[in-house]
């Protein structure tokens, strides 16, 4: 794969669809703007764990150790199902004002919520560990660019969930979004939900 290849794909990583963006948007929706950016920062630090365990050569293990993939795909799973159902749960809560201010506690829960929903998805452990073995395996590119490359891809994250974060809370489609509040979420946490189910039943 040559340079303009690689950044293309990792561009695709980013903005394909999945659990992340349905978090990002349920925690941007529902408790602002600052919520959504510390969803997207801890998206992002997730990365640069996929990103480092690879580098360091863990990635070999998880492959060969089957045990070691079927749990992460369980607490992935999970993971997912419990968020999809506290969504639909708190569908009716009240929305945060945008004026109010978080909490170091609540910035630490949004963080941990993005972290983990991103770090404990096996198709991104997949992905990395395949991508980068085929990055390690080619002459052509050198520890040192496989690192940049893996900076790229975590800032590509944050930026791309930070812009996302932006527009949603920008207050023309906010006021639109907040009629349609109970819904967005019912549908976030079904979302959630399926496709913690699906990651379940594929084990």
């Amino acid at each position: 794969m040559d340079i303009i290849s690689l950044a293309v794909i990792g561009l695709l990583i980013v903005i394909s669809p999945g659990a992340d963006f349905v978090l990002m948007m349920k925690n941007s929706l529902n408790a602002g703007r600052k919520a959504g950016l510390w969803t997207a920062l801890g998206i992002s630090l997730a990365i640069v764990i996929h990103i480092g365990y690879s580098l360091l050569g863990l990635s070999y293990l998880v492959t060969e150790n089957q045990k070691l993939l079927i749990i992460i795909k369980y607490l992935g799973a999970i993971y997912l199902i419990y968020l999809g159902i506290k969504s639909i749960i708190t569908a009716k809560a009240p929305l945060a004002l945008p004026q109010q201010a978080q909490t170091h506690l609540h910035c630490f829960q949004y963080l941990y919520q993005g972290f983990l929903c991103n770090l404990l998805n096996p198709k991104t452990v997949l992905f990395f560990i395949s991508l980068f073995s085929q990055l390690f395996s080619n002459p052509d590119y050198s520890w040192y660019f496989t690192l940049s490359y893996g900076v790229y891809i975590a800032m590509l994250h944050f930026i791309w969930f930070s812009c996302l974060t932006l527009l949603l809370t920008s207050m023309p489609l906010k006021t639109r979004f907040n009629a349609l509040k109970t819904h967005l979420n019912r549908l976030c946490g079904g979302t959630l939900i399926i496709l913690g189910s699906l990651l379940a039943i594929r084990i």
